[in-house]
């Protein structure tokens, strides 16, 4: 962050790079979810054994996922506890003048 650069402005865009990512995320399982569906309806008869194969590695998937989303959703709520104190501090100071 530069000397110039207001600590909200940053907050900001650090906040914009992590909403971005977690669009990039959803999109991808969007894509996923949908190339999954496609391959069902390929399907029609299946073996049991590989059916029970495939769910157990789309809920290790699943598990992941999840973590990686608890991961994101942690730190866009830093972020915005961060950028609530820079905006009081902001407020404080405008008080002051």
């Amino acid at each position: 962050m530069s000397n110039g650069e207001r600590p909200e402005i940053h907050a900001l865009n650090q906040l914009e790079d992590v909403l971005a990512h977690v669009t990039d995320e959803l999109a991808s399982w969007r894509r996923r979810a949908l190339k999954a569906e496609g391959q069902r309806a390929d399907l029609g008869d299946y073996d049991v054994v590989t059916a029970r194969e495939r769910v157990t590695e789309l809920e290790r998937e699943n598990g992941e996922l999840h973590e990686r989303l608890d991961q994101a959703r942690q730190r866009v709520e830093g972020l915005l506890s961060r950028l609530r104190f820079i905006e009081e501090q902001v407020t404080v100071e405008e008080q002051r003048q």
